[in-house]
Order: C-alpha cells, then structure tokens, then sequence
C-alpha cells in the first residue's frame, strides 16, 4: 500500500480513486495532482513506480492542507463562530443543523435518536353542544 500524506490508499483502485482517501482530496483535486504528476488516468496505485508515489506526495504536501492540518484549521473555524456567538455559532454550539435545514422532521444526524416526550396523545375531549 503506498502511503501519501500519513494515510495508506487502497492498492487494487485507480489511483485518481485511492486518493480521494485523503481528508482534504475530491475528484477534482485528485485529478489536477495527477495531471501535474504526469500520471496517466486508470493505472492501479499498487502499479505505481516508488518515484511516482513521491512526486504525488510532493505535489500534496507542497499545494494542498490535507489531513491533520484541515482538520484544526475546520475546528478552529467553528470555535470561532462559536466564541464571537454568531447564528452559525450558536447551532453548533446546540448540535443542531447550521445551515437552514428544517428540524421539526429529519436533522436526526445532528439530534441523535428520537427522544420520546410525554405529552398528548390526541383529542381526549370532545366538545358537545
């Protein structure tokens, strides 16, 4: 398995798939990486020579924040929005969803499991005239 960044990308896909395995690499930056590496499209990563694996390295290291150092610089993102209590600051702050998405439905990724809540159970009282 070659190892680019301090992750291990799988040896039996693509090479522009396995790096997608990076935090901080998509599509289109594994494309734009391997294009300035001069490495063709659809060769598997376990075919590539140790000199192209450095180039990749290189090229990463040397252009992109991946990994570890995207990770502090997003949470030192939301600790900000969170310290000078902004909208998006304080949802964060409360696990809910940021971004304008409805919660009286769904937003069950950032709510967690359902917490069943006492209350009515339908229209106990009929009203007669």
């Amino acid at each position: 398995m070659p190892r680019i960044a301090g992750v291990d990308i799988p040896n039996d896909k693509r090479i522009e798939f396995s790096l997608r395995y990076i935090y901080g690499i998509g599509p289109k930056i594994a494309l734009d990486v391997l294009k300035e590496a001069n490495i063709e499209l659809g060769v598997k990563a376990k075919d590539l020579t140790e000199e192209e694996v450095a180039r990749i390295a290189g090229i990463i290291d040397r252009n992109y924040q991946v990994e570890g150092q995207l990770r502090r610089i997003v949470q030192s993102n939301i600790a900000r929005l969170r310290d000078i209590a902004c909208y998006r600051g304080l949802r964060h702050r409360q696990h809910l969803p940021c971004r304008g998405q409805r919660t009286r439905t769904n937003a069950r990724t950032r709510k967690g499991p359902k917490k069943t809540v006492a209350g009515k159970k339908g229209v106990k009282e009929l009203s007669r005239g």
